[in-house]
């Protein structure tokens, strides 16, 4: 009799212990066009490339970036602009696409990369030179664009 209440008591334990696990569905966030960036390579007077880009200027919304976005189309980006130019540090936390870190001085003139930057992970990814601006874009159009330090935008 003993050990039949000691199993009932060890059952009501890991009854009543049971975590009750609740799905919270991520509501899935999606491009917002807010304006049109050009950038123009350094190399070529001639090379535009354009994209639409949403934009990143109040605090939650740089705070946020592109977490939690699944998908990015090719001739989109996100463009932060701050009210200072310093040293910027970006990280991909809750960030699921793999993204192009672009920093920008307050000429417009790419002064960095951070290229392939890789979904969740929380390392630091710094400009290593003061920026006003940040671009974001898919992983690898940096490279397939040919963009380099001098290159310039407007938006």
């Amino acid at each position: 009799m003993k050990k039949a209440i000691a199993y009932l008591l060890i059952a009501l334990c890991f009854y009543n212990c049971k975590e009750d696990k609740k799905v919270i569905k991520q509501t899935e966030i999606h491009f917002t066009k807010e304006g049109e960036l050009t950038i123009h390579k350094i190399a070529t007077d001639s090379t535009k490339i354009s994209l639409d880009i949403e934009i990143a200027d109040t605090e939650y919304d740089i705070q946020t970036g592109l977490m939690y976005r699944n998908s990015m189309e090719q001739k989109q980006g996100m463009l932060f602009v701050f009210e200072d130019e310093t040293e910027r540090y970006f990280y991909m936390k809750n960030t699921k696409i793999p993204l192009d870190i672009i920093y920008i001085n307050s000429n417009k003139q790419i002064v960095s990369f951070q290229k392939n930057a890789k979904p969740f992970d929380e390392s630091s990814l710094p400009s290593n030179a003061p920026a006003k601006y940040v671009l974001e874009l898919n992983a690898g159009l940096a490279d397939n664009w040919g963009l380099s330090v001098g290159d310039s935008l407007s938006f």
